[in-house]
This record gives C-alpha cells, sequence and structure tokens, in this order.
C-alpha cells in the first residue's frame, strides 16, 4: 500500500476555524472527514465510521481536498439546476407576457406559453418542461367552474314552473321521442 499524502502545513487550524463558521450539517461533515484525517490521523474507514459516510466518499473527498485546497470548503456541492435551458429571473420573464391576460381573468393554454418557451429557447421542449416552470413559479392549474357560484336554486325552480311552456315544449321536441304504447 502506498503512503498517504500529507495535507498542507495549517491545514490543521484552518480546518478547525471552518469547523466552528459551518451553517449546514453536510458543510461541517465535510469538514469534519478532513480534519480527521489532519487532526487525529485516522484513516478513511476510520473516518467514515466516525462521520456515517462511506469510506469511498471519505476518500474522494479528501482526494479532492488534497487536490483542490481551501477553495473545495467555499463550495456549494453537489445538485441544482444543472441542465437548465432558462435561469429563474428569465422564466419570470418570459411568463410577465402572460401575467396580464390570466389577471384579466383569461384563459390561459400552455401550448402558448410552450411555444414561447420553445422560441426563448431556440429548441423544441417537451410540455412536461413547461408545467415544471409554472409550478415552479408558483401557478397553478385552475379549471373553470361547471356552475356560477351564486347560482340560486330556489329561484331556478320557481322559474321553471312559472315560466312559459314553450321554450320547454321546444325542448322537449328536439329530445328522442319515447315509446307510444296505447
Amino acid at each position: 500500500m502506498r503512503p498517504r499524502k500529507a495535507f498542507r502545513k495549517g491545514a490543521t487550524e484552518k480546518l478547525k476555524a471552518a469547523l466552528k463558521q459551518a451553517k449546514t450539517k453536510n458543510q461541517f461533515q465535510r469538514i469534519q472527514c478532513l480534519w480527521l484525517r489532519a487532526g487525529l490521523g485516522l484513516n478513511a474507514d476510520q473516518v467514515a465510521q466516525a462521520v456515517g459516510w462511506l469510506p469511498t466518499s471519505v476518500r474522494r473527498l479528501q482526494a479532492q481536498y488534497l487536490k483542490k485546497g481551501d477553495r473545495l470548503l467555499q463550495s456549494v456541492g453537489r445538485g441544482g439546476r444543472l441542465h437548465q435551458n432558462l435561469s429563474r429571473e428569465q422564466e419570470q420573464a418570459l411568463l410577465e407576457l402572460f401575467t396580464l391576460k390570466a389577471g384579466r381573468g383569461g384563459m390561459l393554454e400552455v401550448s402558448q406559453v410552450k411555444l414561447a418557451y420553445e422560441k426563448a429557447v431556440g429548441h423544441g421542449v417537451p410540455k412536461s418542461t413547461v408545467y415544471r416552470m409554472l409550478a415552479r413559479q408558483g401557478w397553478r392549474k385552475i379549471a373553470p367552474r361547471p356552475r356560477h357560484p351564486q347560482v340560486d336554486k330556489t329561484r331556478q325552480q320557481a322559474f321553471k314552473k312559472n315560466s312559459p311552456r314553450g321554450w320547454l315544449k321546444s325542448s322537449r321536441s328536439k329530445a328522442k321521442p319515447s315509446d307510444q304504447s296505447d
């Protein structure tokens, strides 16, 4: 087995200070993995057991620290929208065009938003991309109501009873003829 590479001089003090400034659990564990090796001389298996990580993850982090140095501690880590077509601000600007129409009570068709999105991006995208963008920006699907919310059922029934029968006969004549047996 080859000998382990030593950390740079002063790394132990920098890591100890960074431990006190860690803001998240993930950030603290990353620094702790490095400090346990630099300060106590533990190997990757021991560090992994202490922190609750896999030994391969500890080795990878320590190798990156040896390669990148203190810059590794400032990096955010994995995750994020790595394959985004538009930034959140650009998405918001694109939806501003449709905000006025939706604000006036108009119907917003996703196909129109999709066309505008594709024009802004410069290539075709699936409809699911547009739906995810709308959800990300706080838009939601609202379907029109089947009935008016202030409908008065008693007034409707009264109108049907007291209205002239002319409109009722015309609607019945359009209905299917019933079987007449005498």
